[in-house]
């Protein structure tokens, strides 16, 4: 559903999944600073926004899902994932309960197989579960809001940063995003959702037996990376573009942003066996790592909690 906002002076729509929201407002680096001072709101009106109500709402979604759900608190955000029987990554959510029903907002798209399977999962339990179009979710540097998309154009009290500042602090911060940092292989060791996203001792759930053997007996396949690119280069390496070691390819990039500091970043994913400290290409970019996943985690190796600065 294309965002009012993008009717606003110098708003640019941003590429598909995202081409209902701007991209930016006509200043890219200024935007990036406003949200990264907390003064900035940004437009993810394009994010589906699904409703759990009733009675058994949490105690059910902590059986269905990684995180520990049960005892979370009205106006507590965080984010939770389900598996499928192979423990491989179907759904992200980041949901908040408001006193009254779950709101989770998921990526385009995905809203729909989303509350497919919920539905199926209902049984006799006190719960009901909705698509939400008609609300939509805003965002500033540390936290999200869900609110009526007819209110959109009511909350410019404040200045706005399009997508693409948003997008390049995530990539700063190493946050995963679904469909991006993730394919149909993923397992949430390699991205780094150990903590954030999946509770390693909440009990049962789908997919839960992949998780504790990783986490307890060996280490996820791939490991996902941050990469300085290198900024004399003109254009910024695309989705999917190969990750190549010596000539042989080693991974592929996920997202790739122009930093207002740090200048051109991604975030990529490669095999576990990739020296930490070697040269890639990043879609023919020359390109440094910094570690997000260290190649041995799992086997109770946690992640360095510095090395994700924000939740959301």
């Amino acid at each position: 559903m294309r965002s009012p906002l993008l009717d606003l002076p110098g708003a640019v729509a941003a590429e598909a999944p995202d081409s209902d929201v701007a991209a930016h407002y006509g200043d890219l680096f200024a935007e990036q600073r406003a949200l990264l001072k907390g003064e900035a709101i940004v437009d993810r009106s394009n994010r589906e926004v699904v409703r759990i109500a009733g009675a058994d709402r949490l105690k059910w979604l902590n059986d269905l899902t990684s995180q520990k759900l049960d005892t979370l608190k009205p106006g507590e955000w965080t984010q939770t994932l389900i598996l499928d029987l192979q423990g491989r990554v179907e759904h992200h959510l980041t949901l908040v309960d408001d006193g009254e029903a779950v709101l989770a907002h998921v990526e385009p798209g995905t809203s729909e197989a989303l509350v497919g399977y919920l539905d199926r999962m209902r049984f006799m339990l006190r719960v009901e579960v909705s698509h939400e179009p008609e609300l939509a979710v805003l965002s500033n540097r540390d936290e999200d809001f869900v609110v009526p998309r007819a209110e959109l154009a009511e909350h410019l009290g404040r200045p706005l940063a399009g997508l693409w500042a948003f997008e390049a602090l995530r990539i700063e911060d190493h946050r995963p995003r679904l469909g991006f940092e993730t394919d149909h292989k993923t397992i949430p060791h390699e991205v780094g959702w150990i903590g954030d996203a999946v509770h390693l001792t909440k009990g049962c759930y789908r997919g839960q037996e992949t998780v504790a053997r990783v986490h307890n007996l060996g280490h996820p396949p791939r490991r996902l990376v941050f990469l300085h690119l290198d900024g004399s280069v003109d254009t910024l390496p695309k989705h999917g573009a190969p990750v190549e070691l010596d000539g042989q390819q080693v991974g592929e990039v996920g997202s790739a942003a122009r930093h207002h500091e740090l200048g051109p970043i991604a975030l990529a994913v490669v095999k576990r066996t990739v020296p930490v400290d070697a040269t890639l290409l990043a879609g023919g970019v020359a390109a440094a790592q910094e570690v997000v996943v260290p190649p041995d985690a799992g086997r109770n190796v946690q992640i360095d909690p510095a090395l994700r600065r924000r939740i959301r």
